[in-house]
This record gives C-alpha cells, sequence and structure tokens, in this order.
C-alpha cells in the first residue's frame, strides 16, 4: 500500500512566481488530492470605494492586477456608464478595445515566456519576452505608459490616436506577426515542449464546465464560451470567434493561447482599419445611483464586474471576481494523478494572478 502524505507548496516557489499555498496530499510521488489557501497577499483595494470618489476609483481598479489593468479599468468604467445611462462614443470604444487586445498579446507572450522558463527552455523564454518588450513600446507610444495606462475614464477614453500613430500601430502589428511565427512554430513542433505538456493535466468538457474554468483554460477543453461574444466595447463590430481545442491538456491550454496572439494581431488590425471619427469621451454630470454586473473577456479569462452607486460620489460596493479565482477549482481537479515534479508547470499553465485574486 503506497504512503500517503501532505507536501506544503508555496507560498514561495523558485519555478511559479505567484504566491499560493497548497497542500499536496501525496501517495509517493503522485498527487491524489491539494487544498488550496488563499490569502496571503490580501490587500483590500475593494474598501477604497469608501476614500475615493467614483472618478478616482478608476485608478485603483486599474491596479488590481498589472497585466490586466486596462481590462480592469473597461470593466469599471462601463458598468458605471450602465448605470448612469452614458453612451460613450464610438471612437472610444474601438480605442479600448485597441489597448484591450494589445493586453492581450502582452499576457500571452508574458505567460508563453514563463511556461518555457519552467521548463527549462532558455532561449525561448527569451525570445517571448522580447518580442513581449515590442508590443510594451506600442503602449509606451499610444499611452504613455507600460504596464499601468490610465487611459480609461468614465465617459470615455482620456487618449486618441492619430492616423499617424494607428499606422506605426498596425506596421508594428505586421512585424510582430513574423516574429512570432518562429516562437509559435517552436512552441508547437518541438519535441521538449511535447515532452511535457502532452496529456498533462487533462480537463474534460464536463469537468470544465462543473468546476467553472473560464478563459483559454475552459476553451482548451472544446468548450467555444468567450465573453468578447457579449455586447461590450467595439467587439459587436469585429470578427470574433473563440478558439477551442480538444484534448483539454496543457499543450491544448498553450495552443489556444497562441492562437488567441494570432487573433489579437488580427483584431487590433481590423479595428484600427475601421475606427471611426469623432470625439473620444463625453461629459460626465451626476453620480451613480443603481447597480449594474457586466462580464468582461480578461487574456486570463471571464472576468465578472459588479458597481453599486448611491448618488453620491462615493460608490457603496465594487466587487470583482478574477479569472484566476473561477480557475483555482479545475485547477486542482487536473493535479490530481500528476506527479509532484509536474505539480509547478500545471499550476503555471492556468496563468494564475494570486495578487489579483485577493483584492
Amino acid at each position: 500500500m503506497a504512503k500517503r502524505s501532505i507536501v506544503p507548496f508555496g507560498p514561495q516557489h523558485p519555478v511559479l512566481p505567484e504566491p499560493v499555498h497548497l497542500d499536496l496530499v501525496l501517495e509517493d510521488e503522485t498527487v491524489v488530492g491539494a487544498v488550496p489557501n488563499i490569502g496571503f497577499v490580501h490587500r483590500g483595494l475593494e474598501k477604497l470605494v469608501e476614500t475615493k470618489d467614483f472618478k478616482e476609483y478608476v485608478y485603483i481598479a486599474e491596479r488590481v492586477c498589472g497585466i490586466c489593468s486596462c481590462g480592469h479599468g473597461m470593466g469599471y468604467c462601463e458598468s458605471v456608464e450602465h448605470i448612469m445611462g452614458i453612451d460613450i462614443p464610438d471612437r472610444a470604444k474601438y480605442l479600448r478595445t485597441i489597448w484591450m487586445e494589445m493586453s492581450r498579446v502582452h499576457s500571452h507572450l508574458l505567460w508563453l515566456g514563463l511556461l518555457a522558463d519552467a521548463m527549462g527552455f532558455e532561449s525561448l523564454f527569451m525570445e517571448s519576452w522580447r518580442l513581449r518588450e515590442k508590443i510594451l513600446d506600442m503602449f509606451d507610444m499610444t499611452t504613455g505608459g507600460r504596464i499601468i495606462f490610465s487611459v480609461n475614464c468614465i465617459g470615455g477614453v482620456l487618449k486618441d490616436m492619430d492616423k499617424t500613430m494607428l499606422d506605426s500601430l498596425t506596421s508594428a502589428i505586421r512585424d510582430m506577426e513574423k516574429d512570432f511565427k518562429a516562437i509559435e512554430e517552436t512552441f508547437l513542433g518541438e519535441y521538449t515542449v511535447h515532452s511535457r505538456l502532452k496529456g498533462l493535466g487533462v480537463l474534460t468538457p464536463e469537468q470544465a464546465v462543473l468546476s467553472g474554468a473560464v478563459g483559454p483554460m475552459l476553451r482548451a477543453s472544446g468548450v467555444a464560451y468567450d465573453a468578447r461574444l457579449l455586447d461590450y466595447g467595439a467587439y459587436p463590430q469585429l470578427d470574433v470567434a473563440p478558439i477551442t481545442c480538444a484534448e483539454g491538456d496543457s499543450y491544448a491550454r498553450c495552443e489556444v493561447r497562441l492562437k488567441e496572439v494570432r487573433q489579437s494581431f488580427a483584431l487590433i488590425r481590423q479595428a484600427a482599419g475601421q475606427i471611426p471619427e469623432g470625439p473620444i469621451s463625453v461629459p460626465v454630470k451626476g453620480f451613480p445611483k443603481g447597480e449594474y454586473f457586466m462580464r468582461i473577456e480578461q487574456p486570463r479569462g471571464e472576468a465578472i464586474y459588479y458597481v453599486k452607486g448611491n448618488g453620491t460620489k462615493f460608490i457603496d460596493r465594487f466587487r470583482l471576481r478574477t479569472p484566476t479565482t473561477s480557475n483555482i477549482p479545475p485547477m486542482l481537479e487536473m493535479l490530481k494523478g500528476c506527479q509532484l515534479a509536474d505539480v509547478p508547470l500545471l499550476i503555471l499553465t492556468i496563468d494564475p494572478c494570486i495578487s489579483c485574486t485577493e483584492r
């Protein structure tokens, strides 16, 4: 009979750059169960609605997560705009969407680099992050920031892109697509990647749905759900289709993210080519009174925002469910039956962001 033991994993680990703690239940070297302990870096950001007025709070929402900052600002702003009945200009919707897809490219390239590093594939890590620098340079050109952009505001956006800037953006995207081809071929065709990812951490479509998986984690199990198909931003005017894989293993999760980078390149070009002329914001009068609940597709998956206003400059409540919150239960499912040595890599395949989970 195999000996059963409990091994603590985290909150700091040399491979996983996120403060997550798991109690792993092992039989010899095989994981038969995992118990998460969340709350290591709780920051209390949602409490700040009591001290920051509803316009200022955009900057707090953006700082929930650096990588997903644009999406968090967009989700909060659109929730308040729905409460107040504000219809933002079409140009602002397109600008938000362009920055959102640039964020997806940034996030996926960062994750691909971390995955390569976890496998010991240092040259692939450096190539992924070298390409990521180019998208950060484009953020710097269009917003003035590389990680936190502060371009979303209640009523629209604070910065515009002129034709020269949009042309530079689309030209840079074309160059990135050429460079990305080598990275994509290596991830999808290299024996080292196959040996570490194929058949590892399989999550069936039924398990994915019942455990609440979102984003690439869900779509890699063959479930075609993407919150970008909902009515927000400029997505209703763009060619968006969920990217799925049927295998449900770690390799499938990698493949979905690679194909989503390609899709984001195409969406950025499409949005830049058909962006309408006009203002980028509208005046905001009064205070939010009422409540609204909305979903957006962050790079890591569906994020849910809830805002409740009471008719004063301070909102009553801001609640956010991040994608990682949803992806932890399916992660625990796919850890069962794996080897202890594969645990860091498996956790990494959900693209965890514990700091934005713990607000």
